[in-house]
């Protein structure tokens, strides 16, 4: 499993200069080792505003990368349609997926891993996958990936 100061130093050296994000179960072990580091951290209320204040961002010329769960990835729908498809922004988002890992060994009841792939797909956007306990050496590569392209992208982080 990676480390959350190794995750912070892949965010900042795939170049996005916000983080926008609603810590929550894993992505939450991040927050203490956000101060100091040259990401600007912005916690909104809720994952659609997370979207908006991302898309201000873009808008301003920013590369903000938006970091939540996939419940809160469910909710901001209508904010994910319109900056991506209405407004073409290259919106770039970590999606952790609570409770893969145990759905995938059965021992979870949890239907957010059975809806976040299918619902990205709805969405139309690309995507990859991420298993920090299973690809920890390549959290690098794998958000300079997210970060790379003109078009938006999400990162379904398995928890």
């Amino acid at each position: 499993m990676i480390d959350a100061p190794t995750v912070v130093t892949a965010i900042v050296s795939a170049g996005f200069t916000h983080l926008v994000w609603i810590p929550d179960s894993h992505l939450g072990t991040w927050d203490p080792h956000l101060p100091g580091s040259p990401l600007t951290v912005i916690r909104p209320t809720r994952e659609g505003e997370a979207v908006a204040i991302a898309a201000g961002l873009l808008l301003g010329g920013a590369r903000p990368l938006v970091a939540i769960q996939c419940t809160g990835f469910f909710e901001a729908g209508d904010a994910v349609r319109n900056v991506v498809h209405d407004l073409g922004l290259p919106l770039k988002l970590i999606v952790g997926v609570r409770s893969l890992r145990a759905s995938r060994q059965g021992r979870s009841q949890d239907n957010c891993p059975r809806f976040a792939e299918p619902i990205t797909q709805a969405w139309q956007l690309p995507y990859s996958h991420f298993d920090p306990a299973a690809d920890g050496a390549d959290v690098v590569r794998s958000l300079h990936t997210l970060a790379a392209g003109a078009e938006p992208h999400v990162l379904l982080w398995a928890e």
